[in-house]
């Protein structure tokens, strides 16, 4: 006789013994940074009426689209506070605890920050998948707090219908080094640090059609922490920053160029793309919310001729999960920035993928 049981999903309940393969991606409807609220959505559901008063000590709050609050608390300096999480974007829990992890604390990076304290956020079907399984998300998360040089220091949790983990992280920044993402000049050339194509890679495992190869290109892209933010916050000529996530690299550049008041050009054959992301791509594997955020973007761009329109739209909104940086460079301190990127081992990425211009009829225009 079976031990498993029914639940009120129709979805067979694991059983509590050990030694099972679990496909976390199977038990949750989005994925990673895709499982975020649609742009459109989420600009609905933050209007407010609710007069809020003046607070000089919050430096970055509800007023702009950045990546973590951050508040004055003297002597120079501020403290950074964000939070991230989400569904799973991998089968294996420990993966997925490394990833979530991962993703958060790269948002104190964003903003020129050094993280300093972690805890997390953990919702679990308990009728469904062991406690074991989440006990090794946790231990993931673990490890890459520790190569952030934090504690996870403590949490909340609660039994839900799907899986979910995350981190609440804090961190610190001297002001005079705090980057935000609206304040990029016109000429400021763009960098990015990371590959896109994530949201696709996660797409082709949940489907059982990601080659093994391509495995471990997914795995250490979302495990690799944005570190060189806390580096690049000390460059003056480092203008604005973020790091792409589920709104993929179209919407978090309009963000950046609107909230300056700017438009941006991309040259499209300098974006990098992670390995087997076309050949994904022509089998039409691409995320639900890839969709999604072009429908919210998809008026504020412009193509030029000759550049692959049907392959952009599929790759430009592609939601990542714990993306690269997004870098707006004075042209004086490129070399600085390159220098840095090199050292850091992000020998890829030491090449402006387009530039931020004074404001146009389309926020965003992609060149070939």
């Amino acid at each position: 006789m079976d031990n498993s049981t029914s639940n009120s999903q129709g979805i067979e309940a694991l059983p509590t013994g050990g030694g099972l393969e679990v496909a976390l991606t199977q038990y949750s409807h989005g994925a990673g940074c895709g499982c975020k609220i649609a742009p459109k959505v989420l600009d609905e559901i933050l209007k407010s009426n609710f007069s809020i008063p003046d607070n000089n000590k919050l430096l970055v709050g509800n007023s702009s689209k950045d990546d973590a609050a951050v508040y004055d608390i003297g002597n120079g300096m501020a403290i950074i506070s964000t939070t991230d999480f989400f569904m799973p974007i991998v089968d294996d829990a420990f993966d997925f605890g490394r990833i979530a992890s991962a993703n958060a604390i790269s948002d104190v990076y964003a903003m020129g920050g050094k993280p300093i304290l972690a805890i997390a956020v953990l919702g679990w079907p308990v009728e469904k998948l062991p406690a074991a399984l989440a006990q090794k998300v946790l231990e993931g998360s673990r490890t890459i707090c520790a190569a952030a040089g934090i504690p996870l220091a403590g949490g909340h949790s609660i039994d839900s219908t799907e899986p979910i983990f995350g981190l609440a992280v804090s961190g610190l920044v001297e002001i005079k080094n705090l980057k935000k993402n609206n304040t990029a000049k016109a000429g400021n050339m763009i960098f990015i640090t990371k590959p896109l194509g994530v949201g696709i890679l996660s797409t082709a495992q949940k489907k059982g059609l990601l080659k093994a190869a391509h495995l471990p290109v997914m795995i250490n892209q979302m495990t690799q922490l944005n570190s060189v933010g806390e580096a690049l916050g000390k460059i003056p000529g480092v203008t604005a920053m973020t790091d792409v996530t589920g709104f993929g690299l179209l919407g978090h550049l309009i963000e950046m160029a609107e909230g300056a008041g700017l438009s941006a050009e991309i040259n499209y054959s300098m974006l990098p793309v992670a390995a087997g992301v076309k050949e994904y791509l022509q089998q039409r594997i691409v995320p639900d919310a890839t969709y999604r955020n072009w429908n919210s973007y998809s008026t504020q761009t412009a193509f030029e001729k000759g550049v692959n329109v049907m392959e952009a739209f599929n790759l430009l909104p592609d939601p990542q999960t714990n993306g690269g940086l997004l870098i707006a460079v004075d042209e004086a301190s490129l070399d600085e920035v390159k220098k840095l990127l090199n050292e850091n081992g992000l020998l890829g990425f030491t090449e402006p993928i387009g530039r931020f211009t004074n404001a146009g009829e389309k926020t965003i225009t992609v060149k070939i």
